[in-house]
């Protein structure tokens, strides 16, 4: 019990501070001064040296003799942890991120399916059935339900794929069409499972040319609905 409040405050510190460097209200070469994160969050020197160890981790934090701590520079950051993509939507709509997931979803997704054509299991197509099923059960009605079908969906594709260095991708997929979803909502429509289901459709027919077309058709359109959501903020 007496561990809790200790660790809600280090997670609240390590979240407040990665999110203030993240979205630039701390910008690179900044300096972050431990004592003044003592005061400011009400915990131990302790706790504010575990949080910037881990902020450190996924090069968000620098350290030098004589300077003491400070941002690192943006070329640093681990840009592909889940928490580090948290934070670039933490309270805002992240353009560029949206911009540059598609251009990542282009180059690996397509890939994917290709790849998943030709080496897919019955176990990887019947896994690709239910998730299809749970989109079509969500209809327009419950986003929670749509999201992590999208999700169900597109995390079986990739280990369909049987490729590891690709599976280790699944992580910015899958935390970056999450925050897609809610700034996109109600895209999952009857037709976007349709687009789903003609992917999986070449995948069970071991179609590896048209399960790529398939794929690539359907980002294209996923593009295309975040363009028309930013338009209209």
């Amino acid at each position: 019990m007496s561990d809790h409040p200790r660790s809600s405050a280090h997670d609240r510190l390590v979240t407040s501070l990665g999110t203030s460097i993240v979205t630039g209200e701390l910008p690179p070469d900044a300096d972050v001064d431990p004592v003044a994160l003592e005061s400011r969050f009400g915990v131990s020197r302790t706790a504010v040296r575990e949080a910037l160890r881990v902020l450190s981790a996924k090069g968000l934090v620098g350290a030098r003799p004589r300077r003491g701590t400070f941002v690192a520079p943006r070329e640093q950051w681990a840009l592909l942890d889940p928490d580090v993509l948290r934070w670039r939507f933490a309270d805002r709509v992240d353009a560029v991120f949206l911009d540059e997931l598609g251009e990542v979803r282009l180059t690996i997704e397509p890939t994917a399916a290709r790849l998943a054509a030709t080496r897919r299991t019955d176990r990887d197509l019947a896994d690709l059935e239910d998730a299809l099923a749970a989109m079509r059960a969500a209809g327009e009605k419950d986003a929670d339900e749509q999201v992590a079908a999208d999700l169900a969906f597109h995390d079986a594709l990739l280990r369909a794929a049987h490729n590891e260095l690709l599976l280790q991708m699944s992580v910015v997929i899958e935390v970056g069409l999450r925050l897609r979803d809610q700034f996109v909502h109600g895209t999952l429509t009857t037709e976007s499972a349709d687009k789903h289901a003609e992917v999986l459709l070449a995948v069970r027919k071991q179609r590896p040319k048209a399960a790529e077309t398939a794929m690539r058709t359907l980002i294209e359109k996923s593009i295309a609905d975040v363009e028309i959501a930013k338009k209209a903020l």
